[in-house]
């Protein structure tokens, strides 16, 4: 964990009423990244729960790595997402789903191979493979997915994974939108920087449900296809900049 402002790696995990399932989760972030410099920034989304006194309990306990983010409404993943992201301290964002089902054993291989693939490489995606959600969730995520594919040509079987490492000056200069989360490998693409992927085994919820329906996750997307088309279309150059010194 980091001992300094500015940790090596920012872990986001955006959740809303996830108490529960933080309760564990913390934990396994931490067994994973152990030995390593990063920071936990939990992003709380307006939660009702008991989210607030597992964070107070965990950072009065010494957890000094943990940061409580605390949205005053519900804003949605994506808002959550982005207010991690432009508090973070560490040159790499690892971003992880709240509810569980991302295994933190991912997030060094995430931000490893990030870094191995050199700068001109901006995200590494995770892509899941074993998926536990319904089969009603499931189709309604594959034909989104296909959908994306077919019109974004973003190379990206499953852009909906919440496991994701970025640099973070990219992810802070991405164009901003709600539904953003989904389709950061395309936004990412447009400005002039590579995607790689990482197959990555989902898990079950343990505790509670869904903050996300079929509608959010799979049909409410294709609306945002046209918008994220729209950007990639106007900016067709992208190019290299440096700057010249006497």
């Amino acid at each position: 964990m980091s001992q300094t402002n500015h940790p090596a790696i920012s872990v986001v995990i955006p959740c809303r009423n996830e108490a529960q399932n933080l309760a564990f989760l913390l934990g396994e972030v931490d067994a994973a990244l152990a030995g390593r410099d990063y920071e936990i920034l939990v992003v709380d989304d307006g939660s009702t729960d008991a989210t607030a006194n597992v964070l107070a309990e965990r950072m009065a306990g010494g957890a000094s790595h943990i940061r409580h983010i605390r949205h005053d409404r519900s804003a949605g993943q994506s808002a959550a997402v982005r207010s991690g992201v432009f508090r973070a301290r560490g040159n790499v964002v690892v971003t992880m789903d709240g509810d569980g089902q991302n295994d933190p054993q991912y997030l060094p291989q995430l931000a490893d191979a990030l870094l191995a693939a050199g700068p001109e490489v901006g995200l590494v995606a995770g892509q899941r493979l074993k998926r536990t959600d319904t089969k009603i969730k499931q189709a309604a995520s594959r034909f989104a997915n296909g959908l994306r594919q077919s019109i974004l040509r973003d190379d990206t079987r499953d852009s909906g994974c919440g496991l994701k490492a970025v640099r973070t000056e990219i992810f802070r200069a991405l164009p901003y939108f709600d539904g953003w989360h989904r389709y950061i490998p395309a936004l990412v693409l447009r400005e002039g920087f590579g995607v790689r992927h990482l197959d990555v085994v989902d898990r079950s919820r343990r505790h509670g449900k869904s903050n996300y329906g079929i509608l959010d996750r799979g049909l409410r997307g294709v609306l945002d296809l046209f918008g994220v088309w729209w950007l990639r279309r106007r900016r067709k150059v992208v190019p290299e900049i440096t700057e010249i010194k006497s």
